[in-house]
């Protein structure tokens, strides 16, 4: 996915506590290039924390601008992945790959390919996300969060009308979330895990969104936010030197 917000080549190995390194050294561990603290990067982290993949983390931010373009030849920005050899940008075409080629290891985050209604289903809740929650979500975001962090300053206006866009967005929400447990079905999803960092940095903008908008709301925030693979990758994950 397209960053909505936002000398030298240091990768290091991020690993969360219940994955290891590769037992076979001979094995080539999947590597992602992107920004720290990014929404696009961190959804990328937590499908990799939840499908228990070690990955080498490359800070973008440290690359030159042309080895950002040999890297990224699509018309995409961070985040990108490597997997043995094999380039990939998009971070939701990249948590589809991962959660697709790792579909037994760890957490399931999508149906089975058989299942043509539960498939459908999660596709809507999908494009629920991408339509009804990320656009506003991160416009509010960018005028509280990321102006604050390059010292300019808000845009009390647009904040306040993507903050109201995006709670009536969220009615649609409500009543879904009131008839099962999570937007695809009774089974945690893909299209669940994409709205954690933005919502995440929304509570960060001052608003309080993600836990007024109804009791099934809340009730749905308050679990996916607090998943073990997010709280990792929102404190910093251990990083280890590369040897």
């Amino acid at each position: 996915m397209t960053s909505f917000d936002e000398q030298t080549l240091t990768p290091s190995f991020l690993l969360s506590a219940n994955v290891q390194h590769p037992s076979n050294p001979s094995t080539k561990v999947l590597k992602l290039y992107g920004s720290p603290h990014n929404a696009s990067t961190e959804q990328v982290q937590i499908v990799l924390h939840e499908k228990n993949i070690p990955y080498e983390f490359i800070n973008l931010d440290n690359m030159s601008d042309s080895e950002t373009r040999d890297l990224i030849r699509q018309p995409f920005s961070a985040p990108v992945i490597e997997d043995d050899g094999f380039i990939l940008c998009d971070s939701r075409a990249i948590c589809r790959y991962l959660a697709t080629k790792y579909a037994d290891q760890g957490t399931k985050l999508i149906p089975d390919a058989y299942n043509m209604k539960l498939g459908a289903l999660f596709e809507q809740a999908v494009f629920t996300e991408v339509f009804a929650f990320a656009p506003y979500a991160s416009k509010a975001v960018y005028e509280k969060v990321t102006k604050r962090s390059k010292g300019l300053a808000p845009d009390e206006a647009v904040f306040a009308g993507s903050i109201a866009a995006l709670s009536s967005k969220l009615e649609g929400y409500e009543d879904i979330l009131s008839r099962q447990n999570y937007l695809a079905g009774d089974e945690l999803s893909l299209a669940d895990l994409y709205h954690i960092p933005y919502g995440t940095k929304l509570t960060d903008a001052g608003s309080d969104i993600m836990t007024r908008g109804g009791r099934n709301i809340t009730r749905w925030w308050t679990e996916i936010s607090s998943r073990s693979s997010w709280v990792t990758v929102r404190d910093g994950e251990p990083v280890h030197a590369q040897t």
